[in-house]
């Protein structure tokens, strides 16, 4: 199923088209929704993707609730994460819900490069290095110790943000107890399991990754149910 209703005459334009129109002049035209993601299935289209391409796309589309206010499912307990294209199987474009004071576990990226563009509200990002392991004193084994933090900012409307897992582990939140907030995420390739880990003790758990919505129509709430219980 498409995110969207296909016309048979539309045709996924060229990426350099599309962005030299659009960026004539150096007036930055930002993309529809509807632009981006065709964009994205062309720039998937080749074996290797030059992920700097990916996020300049990512920061070309400017929020309009109109395009995107769909995919927004909120739960009144958890964030929410919305499926809005399957891409051609080499990414998952997704809207995030974050309820007020809503927040993931500290998590990986299974391997894959994830960009994230804030769409409504603001997002507190928390990167952490992988978890250091230390010597038992008393009989020589290794324990994990507390992750070091390494750094925290805080995007705004249409900021963007990137990481993979070479840069660490992340956690993002709504620091807002008064305002919700959405988030558009990319992650190339898609997973369906990833690790979250400890604060206090390193330690990971490996998490199943579910969709709450996916092209804009609710699903079961046993989907919600089955979610890792790391996240809050």
């Amino acid at each position: 199923m498409e995110a969207y209703g296909e016309d048979p005459g539309l045709r996924c334009a060229s990426l350099d088209k599309l962005l030299n129109e659009k960026n004539a002049r150096r007036e930055k035209v930002p993309l529809t929704l509807r632009e981006l993601i065709d964009a994205l299935h062309e720039a998937f289209k080749a074996d290797r993707v030059n992920i700097d391409e990916v996020q300049e796309l990512m920061a070309s589309y400017r929020s309009n609730p109109v395009e995107w206010k769909k995919f927004a499912k909120f739960d009144r307990y958890r964030y929410t994460r919305n499926l809005v294209d399957e891409g051609n199987g080499r990414f998952n474009l997704m809207v995030l819900c974050w309820g007020e004071g809503h927040g993931s576990a500290i998590h990986d990226h299974a391997n894959a490069h994830c960009v994230m563009k804030v769409l409504q509200g603001e997002l507190c990002e928390t990167r952490y290095a992988w978890p250091a392991k230390c010597k038992n004193e008393t009989d020589d084994t290794e324990e994990p110790e507390e992750l070091k933090e390494l750094q925290r900012s805080t995007l705004g409307l249409n900021e963007i943000c990137y990481i993979n897992d070479s840069l660490g582990l992340h956690r993002v939140e709504n620091p807002s107890t008064v305002n919700p907030a959405v988030s558009l995420h990319l992650y190339s390739p898609p997973f369906s399991s990833c690790s979250v880990f400890n604060k206090q003790t390193g330690q990971r758990m490996t998490c199943k990754v579910t969709f709450w919505s996916k092209y804009g129509e609710k699903r079961n709430r046993e989907v919600q149910e089955a979610r890792c219980p790391e996240d809050n």
